[in-house]
């Protein structure tokens, strides 16, 4: 088998961290700082296990997996390295590994957030791997690190020089935090690094922490999700649910359920319905967009003053037809522009 690395050395994977001076920290410990994903029985999560576990076999599996997981900090260290142990890594054909199971790396800069580089996992991943990104320089600088989009994460450390300072990151401007549900796509299928997702590239516009509630074919409306849901102590809710609802007949039945089940205890919460992000839809699929737009004509009917609507279309209205891989799951140009419609619909409704 022929090996591009032969010819082309820029793409060789270093997958180790080779420093005399090289320090690890736990980042369950301070002075890191987590957010869209927990600690619990030995996994890093994104619902309780018992609540996971209550709702499907499905939801009970991809739990762990760590959309939206996010370790910030401040060093002034010359370079960060991961060194992580998991399981569960995800490998599809049409799903760059580095966004089903990488982590990347943003810097705070004066604009916002820069990507600064990918912790790039050896094709052979099994069970974790580790990587380092270097600096030129020392100086302090505030790091964000992403989490897998597919896979489990059972323990990170970061690895900096061994005499360099570190300390808390600066929490969120905005101080707020959205919660998204939906399906593989929420998830974030399959964006080519988790910096990429579309959820990701709006925490950096408005510099806000979010959860990512997006589960690989099982999000399906239950009432136990939108239990769990309603109790968060959210700013804003990004409902989009569709793909996974088994029939037209199935979301009909559960798609404003969910909906008033969530509403009836967060009245004045801002929701955004979202359908499926798609610019040209087949027959079936309007049938199902005409039941979502229906949850949010009787809720705007209902003297709903706090909800919201946003067509698929209009979400790939810049990446249109070319927004993904197989016809369904976003690439990053889809997620851009999933990102750019989005952004600019929470910017106008003022909604954070």
């Amino acid at each position: 088998m022929k090996n591009i690395v032969g010819v082309d050395k820029n793409f060789k994977v270093e997958s180790n961290v080779a420093k005399d001076d090289i320090q690890l920290y736990n980042v369950l410990q301070p002075p890191f700082k987590l957010y869209g994903v927990f600690y619990e029985n030995g996994m890093f999560r994104r619902l309780p296990e018992n609540v996971a576990e209550s709702i499907s076999e499905g939801i009970a599996f991809l739990h762990t997996n760590t959309a939206g997981g996010r370790v910030r900090f401040k060093t002034s260290s010359s370079y960060i390295a991961v060194i992580s142990k998991m399981s569960g890594v995800s490998k599809m054909p049409h799903f760059a590994l580095t966004g089903s199971s990488g982590f990347d790396m943003y810097v705070k800069e004066k604009d916002g957030e820069v990507y600064r580089g990918t912790f790039l996992p050896p094709y052979d991943i099994e069970d974790g791997y580790e990587s380092i990104i270097e600096f030129e320089s020392e100086e302090v600088r505030e790091i964000t690190i992403n989490f897998p989009l597919y896979s489990d994460v059972r323990e990170l450390h970061i690895g900096i020089s061994k005499n360099a300072e570190l300390t808390e990151a600066d929490d969120y401007i905005t101080g707020r935090l959205i919660v998204y549900y939906g399906s593989s796509i929420t998830q974030g299928g399959c964006a080519s690094r988790p910096g990429n997702s579309y959820q990701s590239i709006i925490s950096r516009r408005f510099d806000c922490d979010y959860i990512n509630l997006g589960f690989s074919g099982s999000a399906k409306g239950e009432k136990e999700i939108a239990d769990y849901i309603k109790s968060l102590d959210m700013s804003l809710f990004i409902y989009d649910y569709d793909h996974n609802a088994p029939t037209e007949q199935y979301l009909s039945d559960t798609h404003e359920r969910m909906f008033k089940t969530i509403r009836a205890v967060k009245p004045n919460l801002p929701i955004i319905i979202m359908s499926r992000p798609k610019f040209y839809l087949d027959k079936y699929e309007e049938e199902r967009l005409s039941i979502i737009e229906a949850t949010y004509r009787n809720a705007v009917d209902s003297g709903d003053e706090n909800v919201y609507f946003i067509s698929g279309s209009e979400l790939m209205r810049l990446a249109k037809s070319d927004g993904t891989v197989d016809n369904v799951h976003p690439n990053d140009f889809g997620f851009a522009s999933m990102a750019q419609a989005l952004g600019d619909f929470i910017e106008k409704n003022k909604l954070l």
